[in-house]
């Protein structure tokens, strides 16, 4: 066996071989039971000394906290995401229960902004059957509108950069945060778009360039496939 010592070894036997030792014979601490009470540590906790069985109690307790941590954070998604979906249920049966195809946008306005706490919110469409003509929802879009609308692959979240499509709002000076929602006669980017879903906040981080869109994603979908109503039949 080699003479090389240091502070990590003593004659070539590392501290990691100690650990796998112990680690792989667990019938050590069996053999010399009297160790457990006699090896004193550091407590975590402050500079007293403590024995291996209380180092090990700490530890344990230190994981339990930890998990009860998660836990308690897992309860509390899964009730965010039961809320959720009971205001996603009742935005739905608002659109069901509308029998006028021409009240939609506007029922649909006011249950946003109710269920989900939306200080603004705003639909305009285009390509819809001329019997809607003088609608505030029909009133006219840009091009550029239209094309931005068309391009968009997903819901937009940002600050408002005063985008054409934030003066929908009822009090546009006052939006800092903006989500613009196509909307689709289909679920792909090549079926267009016929209008768009436009949400308001003064709140900066409401809608942060960075936040998931996947439920915007879905209150886009439903909106659009209720407000293909309003579309020429083919």
């Amino acid at each position: 066996m080699s003479s090389n010592t240091g502070t990590d070894g003593v004659q070539g036997i590392t501290e990691a071989d100690i650990a796998n030792y112990l680690a792989n014979t667990p019938g050590f601490f069996e053999r010399h039971a009297e160790l457990l009470g006699a090896v004193q540590l550091t407590s975590p906790h402050g500079q007293r000394a403590v024995s291996l069985q209380e180092r090990q109690m700490e530890m344990l307790r230190e994981r339990i906290k930890g998990l009860e941590l998660k836990i308690v954070e897992m309860i509390r998604h899964s009730q965010e995401n039961v809320a959720i979906a009971d205001r996603l249920q009742r935005y739905i049966r608002t659109i069901l229960l509308t029998g006028e195809a021409g009240e939609l946008p506007g029922r649909m306005v006011a249950s946003l902004k109710h269920e989900f706490l939306i200080p603004q919110a705003a639909i305009r469409l285009w390509g819809i059957d001329a019997e809607h003509n003088g609608a505030v929802y029909t009133e006219p879009a840009s091009d550029d509108v239209k094309s931005f609308a068309a391009s968009l692959t997903q819901p937009y979240c940002g600050v408002n950069a005063g985008f054409e499509a934030g003066e929908w709002l009822d009090d546009p000076a006052t939006v800092m945060s903006m989500a613009m929602i196509p909307l689709r006669q289909g679920a792909g980017e090549k079926d267009g778009a016929f209008g768009l879903l436009v949400l308001g906040s003064p709140d900066p981080t409401r809608y942060a360039a960075d936040m998931g869109t996947e439920f915007l994603m879905r209150i886009g979908e439903v909106s659009s496939a209720a407000l293909t109503r309003l579309r020429p039949r083919p």
